[in-house]
Parts: structure tokens; C-alpha cells; sequence
């Protein structure tokens, strides 16, 4: 899968800019964001209101953080970005799914946009066991088989019947590019996104006559996570080296790209994979 034009980014971004300003590109729409209380879900939060959506920020145990980041977003509504929401749930339980989409469709009385970005806690450590056959358990399988594709089809699940009864409705799949370069070994986190792949491929295939578009984002070793804090200097290094941009990507670069696939301009795009990693893969 592949996107053969990315025209879109000219407009939404500065290719040499972490931060945006708001062109409206998601006014008047609802995101439910998964896993949006840190890291990669927070800044998507962010950037989606910053772009004019009222958002969803879902969390499962770290309500604190949940609150601050839509607390960031409401004290920017001024500026015509969108309202923020905080909302509990464990994406490997169906029922919190399906009360996390009550929650937004009687905060906002309408569902346009879920992403799918929470996952079982990681930490990206070339030295885990998880990093090498010899040492990995199924157990760790198991664990991000549960969290990142489970919890994708329980959303799903829960947010289908307001896509299906509007004839439209986004899917944004969170992946990894790791699962087209393998540059650290990390078994049990790549094989569940590689299984997200799958996944969004099938989706695309089946809601598409629903109106439903479902794509994935793969992003590369973000600068900086609570998952990849533990990546040694040596590694990010490496990872840029072997880019043709000499650089890797930061969480808000990541983000702004992610509102393509949640945008109108990505209208007549399904089941496709964008990595956003400098271009270290081309799938």
C-alpha cells in the first residue's frame, strides 16, 4: 500500500516546521482519540482541535494528563480550534468502547473521526527481551496483540453504527514502520501492527460501501515518547543517518500528517499505509 501523492502536506504544513497554523481542516467534525492522555495521542488531540475538531481525548490510566491536555485545547478555543472532552476507557473492553462513543455523540451529538492510537504500555528498549527471538514470550505477543488490534476492533465496533447511519465516518490506524524495516527487532510490537495492517486493508474493503474510509499512518522513532525515552542517543543517530532527510520525526510532524487521512482532502484515499519517518521506508 502506498500513497502516491502527498500534495497535502504543502498546504497543512511546513515541511521544516513542527507546529502549524490552524487552517481549519476539521471544523465542525468529532475525533475520538484512543490512548490521548500522553505522547503521540496528546499531540494528536492538540493538533486535531488546533485544525477545528472538537475532540474525544480518551484515557485508561492516566487521567490526570487526560485533563490537562483538554484543558490546553479548551483555553484555546478563542482561537477557532475546537473543544476537548476527557473520557475513560480500556480499548481492550468493548463495553468502555461503547460507552466512550455515548460519551461523544452526547457531548457532540455526532461522530466523524476515530483514531486508533492506544496501545499496552512499551517501551521501545533494544535490550528488552522482546527485542530478540531467543528471549521473547508469547506473553508479550498477547499483550500487543490485545492492545493495538483488539482494542482497533473494539472502537471500531463500538463508532460503526453512527458511520453507518451518516453513510460517513474516518478510521486513522496508528502503525509503526518498523513493520517495513525492522531496524531494532522489537517482535511483539511489530507483529501487532503488522496484524494493523491487515487489519485496516480489510476494513477498507468492507466499510467502504458504507461511506467509511479506513487508512493507517506508520510512524517512525519519534523524538520524544514516554515509549521511546529509553532509546539510546546511538540508535536515534543511526535512524537518522539512514534517512534521506538526515533527521527523525518529531510528535507534532507526526500529528500534522495524521490530519490528511481525518480530513475531507483525504476523501478518495482508503486502505492505504503513509509512513511518516523522513522517508527511512517507502512501502
Amino acid at each position: 500500500m502506498r500513497v502516491l501523492a502527498f500534495l497535502f502536506l504543502a498546504a497543512s504544513a511546513s515541511a521544516s516546521e513542527d507546529c502549524a497554523a490552524s487552517t481549519g481542516q476539521l471544523k465542525g467534525k468529532t475525533a475520538i482519540i484512543t490512548g490521548a492522555s500522553r505522547g503521540v495521542g496528546a499531540e494528536l488531540a492538540r493538533v486535531f482541535a488546533r485544525e477545528g475538531a472538537n475532540v474525544v481525548v480518551n484515557y485508561f490510566q492516566s487521567k490526570d494528563k487526560a485533563n490537562a491536555v483538554a484543558a490546553e485545547i479548551n483555553g484555546n478555543t478563542g482561537d477557532g480550534g475546537g473543544r476537548a472532552v476527557v473520557a475513560y476507557g480500556d480499548v481492550t473492553n468493548k463495553e468502555d468502547m461503547l460507552a466512550l462513543v455515548a460519551t461523544a455523540k452526547a457531548e457532540f451529538g455526532a461522530v466523524e473521526i476515530l483514531v486508533n492510537n492506544a496501545l499496552a504500555k512499551y517501551q521501545f528498549n533494544p535490550a528488552s527481551p522482546q527485542a530478540s527471538i531467543e528471549t521473547v514470550e508469547w506473553e508479550h505477543f498477547d499483550q500487543q496483540m490485545r492492545g493495538s488490534l483488539g482494542g482497533a476492533v473494539n472502537a471500531v465496533q463500538a463508532v460503526l453504527p453512527l458511520f453507518s447511519a451518516s453513510g460517513f465516518g474516518k478510521v486513522v490506524n496508528i502503525g509503526t514502520n518498523l513493520v517495513y524495516n525492522p531496524v531494532v527487532t522489537y517482535y511483539d510490537y511489530t507483529a501487532s501492527k503488522a496484524a494493523l495492517v491487515g487489519l485496516t486493508r480489510n476494513l477498507a474493503a468492507e466499510l467502504g460501501p458504507k461511506g467509511v474510509r479506513v487508512n493507517l499512518v506508520a510512524g517512525g522513532l519519534l523524538e520524544t515518547t514516554d515509549a521511546s525515552s529509553l532509546t539510546t542517543p546511538e540508535v536515534f543517530g543511526y535512524v537518522a543517518a539512514g534517512t534521506p532527510l538526515r533527521k527523525t520525526t518529531t510528535v507534532s510532524e507526526f500529528a500534522n500528517a495524521c490530519v490528511f487521512f481525518a480530513s475531507d482532502a483525504s476523501n478518495a484515499v482508503t486502505g492505504q499505509s503513509l509512513s511518516v519517518d523522513g522517508g527511512l521506508t517507502m512501502p
